[in-house]
Order: structure tokens, then C-alpha cells, then sequence
């Protein structure tokens, strides 16, 4: 029992990258004083949560209900991936919103998206949720543990982007601003490795 939850949670580390994550965090809220950059934090990890347990209880009916394929989901998912990717390396400066509306409704967007969704909780560790709390094939108790794997995996991610602060001080907004470009051209990779492995899946081609 113990040993399931252990290479659940192990499996849910890999796919959610808090890691991975915090590079991305950097970079987006570098201009941000520290108690906003905790704040963006916090509700990052809550939102991520309540999307990847609703994936866990209702994403497969959803899905299923719609008529909705697993790699369409993938392919869909990466191609939001990759449109996020496109604006970190291309910049925002097409926004026609003022500094101050910027700085009233930026923090609480950043958390929403990019940084919950689809940094976090996106569309690799929505469908890990959904196939690892598959109703036709797992039980209750696994579900349970899965559930707690991803609680625990987002809890440790957000004392990860707490050490945001510390970091930025070190960079700077120069340094926060190269790492968003670098960050932005590997998360475009991987958005269009997920696209091509969505539709080579679809397809029952060879894997590249």
C-alpha cells in the first residue's frame, strides 16, 4: 500500500516539475514585491490543486460524456502550451492595458495562468490524473492515494516558489527576463513534442 503511494507520488513529482516550475515563476514575477510574489504562490499551488482533483473525480466522465479522445485532449493541451511559450519569448508588449491596471490585475492572472495553468497543472498531468484514477481499472483507495500524491507534490511546489524572492534578488529583472526567454523556447519544444506525440499516438505511427 505504502509502496503504491510512493511510486504514485514519485510519478506525479515528474510530471508536475515543481522543480522545473520555479525558473518560469522567476522570471514572470520578477517586478512583483515579495508579499504579492507569496500571494501569487499560494493561490498557483490552490488553484492547481482544485483543477487536477477535478480532473481526478470528473475529468474522464467529462471526456467520455463529450466524446472526447485522450490525444485530442494532448494535442489541445499542447498547443495552449505553445501559444503561452510563444509570449514568453516574444514579450507582452502588444497588451494595451494600463500600469495600472497591470499592476491591480497582473498578480492574480499570473497565478491563474501562466503559472497554475498550464505551468503546473497542465494538460501531461491532467491526463497522468485521469489514467492513474481510471474507474474501470483502479480502486477507490488508489484513487485516494493519487489524490494525496498530487496534494503533497503542489505543497512542496509552493514552498519551491517562496524561494522566488531570494533567487530574483540574486538575478535581477535583467537576469528574470533571460531566463523567461530561455524557459520560453524549451516549454515551445516540449508543447510541440506533446502535439506530435498526441496525434503519432492517434495515428499508430512509430515513435520519434
Amino acid at each position: 500500500m505504502f509502496g503504491d503511494f510512493i511510486n504514485d507520488f514519485i510519478t506525479i513529482w515528474i510530471i508536475i516539475d515543481p522543480i522545473a516550475a520555479l525558473p518560469v515563476f522567476i522570471a514572470l514575477t520578477a517586478a512583483l514585491d515579495a508579499a504579492t510574489r507569496r500571494r501569487v504562490a499560494a493561490v498557483s499551488a490552490l488553484v492547481s490543486l482544485v483543477v487536477l482533483v477535478f480532473f481526478i473525480c470528473l475529468g474522464q466522465i467529462i471526456l467520455t460524456a463529450l466524446g472526447v479522445s485522450l490525444h485530442s485532449f494532448e494535442v489541445a493541451g499542447g498547443v495552449i502550451l505553445f501559444v503561452f511559450a510563444i509570449e514568453m519569448v516574444l514579450g507582452e508588449s502588444n497588451k494595451k492595458s494600463s500600469d495600472a491596471e497591470v499592476k491591480r490585475e497582473s498578480p492574480l492572472q499570473l497565478a491563474i495562468y501562466p503559472i497554475a495553468i498550464p505551468n503546473l497543472a497542465g494538460p501531461v498531468a491532467m491526463l497522468t490524473v485521469i489514467l492513474r484514477t481510471d474507474n474501470t481499472r483502479v480502486s477507490f483507495l488508489e484513487q485516494t492515494h493519487t489524490t494525496v500524491a498530487v496534494a503533497l507534490v503542489l505543497a512542496i511546489a509552493f514552498f519551491l516558489l517562496l524561494l522566488a524572492g531570494p533567487i530574483t534578488k540574486i538575478i535581477g529583472t535583467g537576469g528574470a527576463n533571460v531566463i523567461k526567454r530561455i524557459m520560453g523556447m524549451i516549454i515551445a519544444a516540449y508543447a510541440v513534442n506533446l502535439i506530435l506525440a498526441g496525434i503519432s499516438d492517434w495515428l499508430h505511427l512509430p515513435q520519434f
